[in-house]
């Protein structure tokens, strides 16, 4: 544990890791503004959603944070086992 008088150090995103960050968190809005809007298909929500996540699990691998491996893990796998679902209902219907 730090002492009162030392600083903290802010985490600095330089690189690949930046754009990742970034370039995760348009993909969650952009499933958000999907979600709400009801002529858009599902699977868009779910799609942007899983890439966001995916993106967002890199970044806290980056980071060793736990709390966010952990949310965009369980996050991640339920989104991707939703699309799987998708995959196999079109399949099956065709």
């Amino acid at each position: 544990m730090k002492n009162p008088t030392e600083e903290i150090v802010l985490i600095k995103t330089l690189g690949l890791t930046w754009y990742v960050k970034w370039g995760a968190t348009v993909l969650v809005l952009i499933a958000v503004m999907c979600r709400s809007v009801d002529e858009i298909p599902k699977i868009y929500d779910v799609a942007f959603s899983w890439l966001g996540t995916l993106g967002w699990l890199y970044v806290g691998l980056q980071w060793k944070d736990r709390a966010l491996i952990i949310l965009n893990s369980v996050i991640g796998f339920l989104l991707f086992t939703s699309l799987v679902r998708y995959i196999v209902k079109a399949l099956t219907v065709v």
